[in-house]
């Protein structure tokens, strides 16, 4: 028999909140984490507005010393903060520099669509221009590898099971976390740390800014420039940030006495092959659609016990499109299709830790009982109208919630899908 897996921890460093209690009040609030970028605005940037953490230099300093900033840029700093938050939530404690104790039975999987390119970008590709190379230092290549922040996080917490870091593009959160989920699930671990992150940089941001997807109209009212689902959408905002997730094999967190915030019934991974409509920048429907639902039967459950859906929905084009995409996987219409939103409206789109911030939500959502606002959607796209009533414009207070599907779809023609469930104390069999 599959091990059942459930959440017991999480951290988050979102534009708009550091911590659940702050990020739940930000959800519950519709408050928005976008906000003018002036260095966007001297680079000439079509888009001067981005969601980006806040004092999150002081976050950071509050919880390593010097020596370990050292090798802590934004990318691995969101993930650091999140995973640490994560571990003392789920009830653990962190051991000092000198306890050599190894926790076989714990992983890290931690990803980033992009990772170090502030590293990369302000001191490694200048030093080097000026033949400074003696100069970089040994700290470097630890911001820069793929797998340095699962490797950061691994010697934070002392984990010795599965340590890695995935990129799968924006839907690389999604990913970490239905890896972690399989990995606990077949028995090879009994908890895992998972999520994913991205650092605020426009060296990050400058690609898609040429590619002309991220919002340009919004720039003197950046809280109303992520749009998602709305008929004046017009690209989306870049964000930055991370979270990460402490998953459980459901015996062990009973046996400690664990709190439970909700269980991961399934997930789904596939590619939609650049095939059928499909692009390295668009997503091929029948590939959506086949994801969608085969998350629903990994999950082991009827599509119409889904109550909620937690979007990619980005504020572009493809934003009907994924509503329509979702309506035929499910096998629901607009009158008993289950509620939709956004958390990008609120964040913008954290790119490689985009699923990790917006699993969080999905999860207190479950845990509390709402849903948050799509906020700027009031102008419903009208390819979707008929949708509209499923979609929240304010704090919708659901005690009754129990299902919600999470997604996440990335360049590459990449689709994940997560199925989440509200944990009940008597949902142990």
């Amino acid at each position: 028999m599959k091990k059942r897996v459930v959440v017991t921890g999480m951290g988050v460093a979102a534009p708009n909140a550091h911590g659940l209690d702050n990020y739940e009040q930000a959800l519950r609030g519709g408050v928005s984490g976008i906000r003018f970028i002036p260095q966007l605005q001297e680079l000439n940037f079509g888009c001067q507005i981005a969601g980006v953490p806040e004092n999150f230099d002081e976050i950071r300093s509050s919880y390593f010393d010097r020596e370990k900033l050292l090798s802590i840029n934004d990318n691995i700093g969101y993930a650091s903060v999140s995973a640490v938050d994560a571990w003392k939530d789920a009830g653990f404690n962190l051991n000092g520099d000198d306890d050599d104790t190894v926790d076989w039975d714990t992983g890290v999987i931690a990803g980033s669509g992009i990772g170090g390119m502030d590293t990369i970008a302000s001191v490694i590709v200048p030093m080097i221009n000026e033949g400074r190379v003696r100069r970089l230092g040994s700290r470097v290549v630890e911001q820069v590898m793929s797998s340095g922040t699962s490797a950061r996080i691994s010697g934070l917490l002392g984990t010795g099971n599965k340590v890695t870091s995935n990129s799968s593009a924006c839907s690389t959160g999604n990913e970490a976390i239905i890896d972690a989920m399989w990995r606990i699930r077949t028995g090879l671990a009994k908890r895992m740390v998972a999520g994913g992150s991205e650092g605020a940089t426009p060296y990050i941001w400058g690609g898609f800014d040429a590619m002309r997807v991220l919002s340009r109209k919004f720039n003197e009212n950046p809280a109303a420039g992520s749009r998602p689902l709305s008929a004046s959408a017009c690209g989306f905002v870049p964000g930055s940030g991370g979270a990460m997730l402490v998953l459980e094999e459901l015996e062990t967190a009973l046996a400690r006495g664990a709190r439970i915030y909700a269980e991961i019934l399934g997930g789904y991974v596939n590619c939609g092959g650049q095939r059928m409509g499909g692009s390295m920048t668009a997503p091929n429907p029948e590939g959506v659609k086949r994801c969608i639902r085969g998350a629903v039967a990994d999950a082991g459950i009827d599509p119409a016990e889904v109550d909620a859906i937690n979007g990619h929905l980005t504020a572009t084009y493809a934003d009907p499109h994924e509503v329509k995409n979702w309506a035929e996987a499910l096998e629901r219409n607009p009158g008993n299709f289950p509620y939709i939103q956004s958390t990008k409206s609120l964040i913008g789109h954290c790119l490689g830790g985009a699923g990790a911030v917006e699993c969080v939500a999905v999860v207190l959502e479950l845990y509390k009982g709402f849903l948050h606002p799509s906020i700027n959607s009031e102008d419903v796209h009208a390819e979707i109208e008929k949708f509209a009533s499923k979609i929240p414009q304010q704090c919708l207070e659901v005690p009754e919630l129990k299902i919600i599907a999470k997604a996440g779809f990335g360049f590459g023609d990449v689709n994940s899908c997560l199925i989440f469930k509200k944990w009940e104390k008597n949902n142990t069999n």
